[in-house]
């Protein structure tokens, strides 16, 4: 099993041991781009066109909302490529 798919199983689970740099890793890879606030937030937005911003708080542990949320966003990539 590839790190890519091994990663995708995780977040699919919603494992709570995943970090930022994870899900950033993952959202980048479906499409999305990241922006950090220049204010110095501990917050960083995802965007992808045709799609709901996603912001993610920079801090371990995870909360199970925003694993979720990537989840979704996870999902309906795969999904979107299994139809072409």
């Amino acid at each position: 099993m590839s790190q890519w798919e091994k990663l995708m199983l995780e977040i699919m689970r919603k494992d709570p041991g995943l970090r930022f740099e994870d899900l950033r890793k993952a959202l980048e890879k479906v499409g999305y781009t990241s922006r950090q606030p220049k204010s110095g937030s501990s917050h960083c937005t995802f965007r992808k066109a045709g799609c709901m911003p996603i912001t993610i708080p920079m801090h371990y542990p995870m909360n199970k909302a925003y694993l979720a949320m990537v989840a979704d966003a996870v999902r309906t990539y795969m999904e979107e490529s299994d139809d072409e």
